[in-house]
């Protein structure tokens, strides 16, 4: 087939800009928490401008943002990511992967071509993990259920179902965002680490996803003048945390593989005073791997270490766990239709897992699903010094655009 389609770069490049209007943080990076006002403008922004696109554009209940090109019926091919990012986040994660889908069926179209299977630009919802997950696609895939979501809350403590109503949405209507219409899942993203750069290729072909377990710790001691409390009576909650921090890397090397991240991300202490030994600590736990039974070991090894480190410095301990997401070996088929599409295109790749997680992850339970990474700039993600050059993001949207013609075409 004679391919004539051609991404626009300049307007690309004024789409991504575009999306980068809302949240910018007076104290750097971008802050479009899930569900958030910034979150919410960004949205709307967006689904007006696939409307005026030609797209078919719909909300569903929890707020993930389809535009529909070509055949009104039928199973689709989604393409995206997401809009929403951490707090004081970069420019790219998730955006990039939004703009490049909505570009590369802008392109199709100028070409002139008519999709035979219909292609769906995705913008997922509360993909950053806000409450404690991939919101979004987990729940067209069906696997969040009412009670979890009643139940979650930010780190903060708003709950999730207060955030959804404040966004338009219906909590009660959850079940009605799965989908058994997706005949496939496509998403760029940036590779947020440093492996592409390192190795000087383009781009990286995902042949699995990392699980991610997020727990929350709670050690309880008792808060005490930091002047007359001997060190040997002190029930320090954060000396509880320091020692079990301190084990991570010994139990990595124990229990764990080259894929295994163990990272406290949040600490809150209290009370929080310069004079007073802190009788509280609460922290996160988020623990990864590309293999379910060593993350399962590493949880529970370090459940373990903290409760021993507990148990010497006379304190309390609970670990909650917020959420589970398995690892996910990706589709091999429609790996291998990106392969062919580099190939035929001279677009040099390396495969390579993934240990952050995507949407691309979680929809892999309902359809064969395809993750592409661009390089990350000193591979940095989730920070406002996060970057990636144009002249690396231009082969991965040639990619998409590419795939996208031959899925949609259905051409062998």
């Amino acid at each position: 087939m004679n391919i004539t389609a051609k991404i626009d770069k300049p307007r690309l490049r004024a789409l991504l800009e575009g999306i980068n209007a809302f949240g910018r943080d007076p104290a750097g990076g971008w802050s479009r928490r899930g569900y958030s006002k910034a979150d919410r403008e960004v949205r709307d922004w967006f689904a007006e401008t696939m409307r005026q696109s030609g797209l078919s554009v719909r909300r569903d209940a929890v707020g993930n943002l389809f535009g529909r090109w070509g055949p009104g019926e039928g199973p689709a091919l989604l393409a995206g990511s997401h809009l929403d990012t951490v707090p004081q986040g970069g420019a790219f994660d998730g955006a990039l992967g939004v703009a490049i889908a909505l570009e590369a069926v802008r392109a199709m179209a100028d070409a002139g071509l008519s999709p035979r299977i219909p292609v769906e630009v995705v913008a997922t919802a509360e993909e950053e993990g806000r409450f404690g997950g991939m919101l979004g696609s987990q729940a067209m895939c069906g696997i969040v259920g009412r009670d979890w979501v009643t139940a979650a809350r930010d780190a903060d403590g708003l709950a999730l179902t207060e955030a959804l109503t404040e966004a338009g949405l219906d909590p009660a209507r959850l079940e009605t965002a799965r989908r058994d219409d997706v005949a496939g899942f496509l998403e760029l993203h940036i590779e947020q680490g440093p492996v592409l750069e390192s190795a000087a290729c383009p781009i990286g072909l995902v042949t699995a996803v990392s699980g991610c377990c997020v727990l929350q710790v709670t050690l309880s001691g008792v808060a005490n003048h930091s002047g007359t409390t001997p060190m040997d009576m002190r029930a320090d909650a954060f000396a509880g945390l320091a020692a079990a921090a301190l084990e991570i890397p010994g139990l990595i090397a124990r229990m764990g593989t080259g894929q295994s991240r163990i990272t406290i991300g949040k600490v809150d202490l209290e009370p929080g005073e310069v004079h007073t030994i802190p009788g509280r600590a609460v922290f996160s736990i988020v623990i990864r791997d590309t293999d379910e039974v060593v993350m399962r070991n590493l949880r529970a090894g370090f459940v373990a270490t903290v409760e021993a480190a507990a148990r010497d410095r006379g304190l309390s301990v609970d670990a909650a766990e917020r959420s589970w997401i398995a690892p996910v070996a990706l589709d091999p088929g429609l790996r291998d239709v990106l392969r062919q599409t580099a190939e035929a295109a001279g677009l040099e790749y390396c495969e390579m897992p993934s240990g952050a997680g995507h949407d691309a992850q979680t929809m892999a339970a309902i359809c064969p699903s395809a993750l592409v990474f661009v390089p990350s700039r000193g591979g940095i993600s989730h920070s406002p010094q996060e970057h990636t050059d144009w002249a690396d993001i231009w082969p991965g949207a040639e990619l998409v655009l590419n795939a996208l013609i031959r899925l949609s075409q259905a051409v062998p």
